[in-house]
């Protein structure tokens, strides 16, 4: 008998099952492939590898403006991909270390809920695949982390070919096509275009809406795209069908276009994982989603759901934050706990070339829910430690936005180098509802590119 059984070894699930197991429950956790989830495996951590290789090579051509001489300077796809390998695995070995750290029993299958906690009656889980198949294991409390898979839309020509990939296939793919086509314009398409496009392929962007990074300050969005100069963005279109590796698309004006390219990535989203793990069997509530409260507690008693399978914020930071919430109503065992969910002060970031990272709400849904706001915006070439660190000084800008009549930090915005390392800042002062006049009084570090949160501040007035 389980204390809890975790479905899914993702950020929220491995997170969750450290948070109970230092408490001393007995947990199991049961991952179908690897632990880390999409996020370790072919997700954050890789992608994120792959972009610093590719910014150390931007780094080496751009080195002589800085007045340093780096003759030659080449990168190889094969020792870059090697590279990637270590890293995936020594994280991936040090959340196994973690499980043993915490004695989380951990189950190599698919876990699938048979039936759910009732009456005080555990709930069933059978490991439907994997070493385990078929044996069934019971817990006191179960919890959902089964995460999310990309979306494939139906495109003519986009179903079985090998010239199309997600993000999955192209992090292995074998070389750096010379000519790649992303279709989608959001987080995953955007950073994988500036990847490529520093290692020298001729990138393509088509997105359908009128903008890249649809959740993005429409000020900041067109600085972001400007700065990613050598990726050719078509926004405003319609992709009608792939042949090939051919895409074809009717452009913001109507006329019928062609992208040709060696490869094709399919970047239109995820989706949360809904139909594995025995949803109807447990009577668990779905929509976009698991629906859950703020407390990550489901429609049954005694199942909770954390991370992407709830679809509320895809992320994994969020994740791992969903599954510290769920881990303290479990360990809470029905006394009153006041740890919830709150979304309106979760950062988000962007790893391109440059990057991009906000947290709050932005300008344009200040004005759909008819919020009066104060806002500054300033170049991020103000900033003596970016203007020093960058050949392109002009490339972003941080944007802070306050309430008219409370004066509290409603929103900030950046675009530039290290937004994605003091984005957290950001957080930090919405949460605490700190006001114009508070921050005013915090000291921040020069020269940093973070004390623009600052200076922006002193410019609302």
């Amino acid at each position: 008998m389980y204390d809890t059984i975790i479905i899914g070894g993702g950020p929220g699930g491995y997170l969750a099952a450290e948070r109970l197991g230092y408490q001393k429950k007995k947990v199991l956790l049961i991952e179908e492939q690897h632990l880390g989830g999409t996020c370790l495996n072919v997700g954050c951590i890789p992608t994120k590898t792959l972009l610093n290789s590719a910014k150390q090579y931007v780094h080496a051509l751009e080195a002589g403006k800085f007045g340093v001489t780096i003759q030659g300077a080449s990168y190889n796809w094969a020792e870059i991909q090697k590279w990637k390998n270590e890293v995936v695995e020594k994280l991936r070995s040090g959340v196994a270390s973690q499980m043993k750290r915490f004695a989380v029993e951990v189950v190599k299958g698919r876990g699938e809920i048979l039936a759910a906690p009732s009456g005080g009656s555990p709930g069933r889980v059978k490991a439907s695949s994997g070493e385990k198949a078929g044996t069934e294991f019971e817990g006191r409390t179960i919890l959902i982390c089964a995460g999310s898979v990309p979306v494939l839309p139906p495109i003519p020509g986009g179903q079985d070919n090998p010239r199309v990939v997600d993000s999955t296939g192209l992090l292995s793919t074998g070389e750096v096509p010379k000519r790649l086509t992303v279709i989608g314009g959001g987080v995953i398409g955007v950073e994988f275009a500036g990847l490529f496009s520093a290692l020298g392929s001729e990138v393509t962007v088509i997105e359908m809406m009128d903008e890249i990074i649809p959740f993005m300050d429409r000020e900041q969005a067109p600085i972001f795209r400007r700065a990613m100069k050598p990726v050719d963005f078509k926004l405003g279109c319609k992709v009608e069908r792939i042949e090939g590796a051919a895409v074809h698309y009717t452009a913001r004006d109507g006329k019928p276009e062609k992208a040709d390219s060696e490869l094709i990535l399919m970047a239109v989203g995820r989706r949360p994982v809904l139909d594995t793990w025995g949803a109807k069997n447990a009577g668990v509530d779905t929509g976009r989603g698991v629906n859950v409260d703020d407390r990550m507690r489901t429609n049954i008693p005694g199942i909770w759901a954390a991370g992407d399978v709830t679809g509320k914020s895809l992320l994994a930071h969020s994740a791992y934050r969903m599954a510290e919430v769920a881990a303290a109503d479990i360990l809470a065992d029905g006394a009153r706990q006041t740890d919830r969910m709150r979304y309106h002060a979760v950062p988000w970031a962007v790893y391109g070339i440059p990057e991009a990272a906000g947290v709050g709400i932005t300008e344009q849904e200040a004005a759909s829910g008819g919020t009066a706001i104060l806002k500054a915006s300033l170049p991020m070439k103000v900033s003596g430690r970016f203007a020093a660190e960058n050949t392109f000084a002009g490339q972003g800008a941080v944007k802070v936005i306050a309430g008219a009549d409370s004066r509290k930090i409603l929103g900030i915005h950046a675009v530039g180098a290290y937004a994605s390392e003091f984005i957290w800042g950001g957080a930090a002062l919405i949460e605490q509802e700190l006001r114009i006049e508070d921050v005013k009084q915090l000291i921040f570090p020069h020269p940093t590119v973070c004390e623009l949160i600052r200076d922006a501040v002193w410019e609302i007035g």
